[in-house]
């Protein structure tokens, strides 16, 4: 039996990747574990490896096409070839073309055993009628035959519909098919959106969900813009689309409340100020993004509820013994969100480091896999650019995010006096199925805390 090669799961909640590079052509002999196609996500461009090894008899794919989790790209050739997939589709395609024959076969036998039997009641009030009621009966029974004969060319209209469908041409694998019957689909009513019309699992899938196949977007039909001026349409890039439909997903999916704060970080700049250098000649920049990850570092496991997930289904909480935290990087194609891991483990100067190094391969699109697995809690800095507050989306299958806005100085009331002073905005979205009001507050306030005193915050 023929032996397929499909997309795995490239990254944590990407089920899209752009085909960037195949490595391969048919006829070659590959091994197990052999990179056979390399592909580019929003995320990061990783290589995909042969599962089997094998002579290619056929590459489904091409550079630059879209492809999703579970498509086949690669066929690999065996010496049964692929004759036990053909013959299982055809034994699949006799059953249901003997099951829609008796079907048929059994519908033509009710209708004429119906007819049959109002023959004979015809027949029976026929003779009860005198001479003188022949002439109308003759007259109802020419009515009653041009009513059987509507009905008879309706059924055989029906039977022709019947007929067509049953003869459309299915392209779709024995899997698929089996997948079908479990789920009580007509799979000859499903239009395929693999390559040449292919039904595939995810086809089947949708058309059970939604009874046809949803829209991707599911937003309401765009007007022609062209008509009051001139236009560009211009297509998003893999991480573009990806991003597009991730906040989408987790803004319906989950209920955000925002939470907001400001932290005197003067003391936190002052700092910065007196040990980036000894930073620097370690290989990394010393930033306000660095310091709030250990502080956050610290936090989630004081707030343990923040570093958890929400299984709906099963109706609990999975809270996790282990700190990782994504750390949102912007780049020229989108936005990034590589993952530091074990964050509570490493000083300030170990994660400035490993920040630097993370915002470079992102930048550069060089993220592996391992990169962006794994993250439990999110931390969006705008500060670089601007603006006073913002609201992020919490990253799902996370429940909360913080996000960090540009400091200002401002004047503080101290000791009987106004003094200039550099105010940080921060702002927590989280997930309100899981955190209540009370324990978003008293997340910021800590937050706040250990940014004004961090000592105090650390030992309380």
């Amino acid at each position: 039996m023929a032996k397929d090669i499909k997309i795995p799961q490239i990254s944590e909640g990407v089920d899209t990747a752009v085909i960037s590079e195949i490595l391969v052509s048919e006829g070659d002999k590959i091994e197990e574990d052999q990179s056979v196609i390399s592909v580019e996500t929003d995320k990061a461009t990783a290589e995909v490896p042969a599962t089997s090894g094998g002579t290619i008899k056929e590459i489904k794919v091409s550079e630059g096409d879209e492809v999703n989790v579970g498509d086949v790209i690669i066929i690999l050739e065996d010496d049964d070839d692929d004759s036990d997939e053909k013959e299982e589709e055809k034994t699949i395609e006799k059953e249901e073309e003997d099951t829609s024959k008796k079907k048929k076969e059994d519908s033509e036998k009710d209708e004429e055993e119906s007819n049959s039997e109002e023959n004979k009641k015809d027949k029976s009030k026929s003779k009860e009628k005198d001479d003188e009621q022949e002439e109308d009966d003759e007259d109802e029974d020419e009515k009653d035959g041009d009513e059987k004969k509507k009905s008879k060319d309706t059924k055989s209209k029906k039977d022709k519909d019947t007929d067509e469908a049953s003869s459309k041409e299915v392209y779709a694998s024995p899997g698929v098919r089996r997948l079908a019957r479990e789920l009580g689909v007509n799979i000859k009513e499903i239009s395929g959106s693999g390559e040449s019309g292919r039904i595939t699992e995810k086809d089947v899938k949708e058309y059970k969900e939604g009874g046809s196949k949803k829209s991707s977007s599911g937003q309401a039909k765009l007007p022609d813009f062209s008509k009051w001026g001139a236009v560009e349409n211009k297509p998003l890039n893999s991480i573009k689309k990806t991003t597009a439909k991730n906040v989408l997903s987790s803004w319906q999916s989950i209920p955000h409340v925002f939470q907001f704060g400001e932290a005197d970080i003067s003391g936190v700049e002052a700092y910065i100020e007196d040990h980036k250098e000894k930073v620097e000649k370690a290989g990394g920049k010393l930033t306000l993004t660095a310091i709030l990850t250990k502080i956050v570092a610290t936090a989630l496991h004081k707030f343990p509820t923040f570093n958890a997930s929400i299984d709906m289904d099963k109706e609990e909480m999975i809270l996790k013994k282990y700190v990782n935290i994504n750390i949102a990087v912007a780049t020229e194609k989108g936005l990034l969100v590589p993952v530091i891991k074990n964050a509570d483990q490493k000083s300030i100067k170990d994660l400035s480091v490993e920040i630097s190094e993370i915002a470079e391969k992102a930048r550069e699109q060089k993220l592996s896999k391992e990169d962006m697995e794994g993250g439990n809690f999110s931390i969006s800095n705008l500060g670089g650019i601007g603006g006073t507050n913002f609201t992020p989306i919490v990253y799902h299958p996370q429940v909360a995010i913080l996000g960090i806005s540009r400091a200002t100085t401002k004047p503080v009331y101290i000791d009987g006096k106004f003094e200039p002073r550099s105010i940080l905005p921060l702002s927590l979205s989280y997930d309100h199925r899981l955190i209540d009001g009370a324990d978003g507050a008293g997340f910021m306030n800590w937050l706040v805390k250990a940014l004004e005193d961090p000592y105090e915050a650390l030992l309380g």
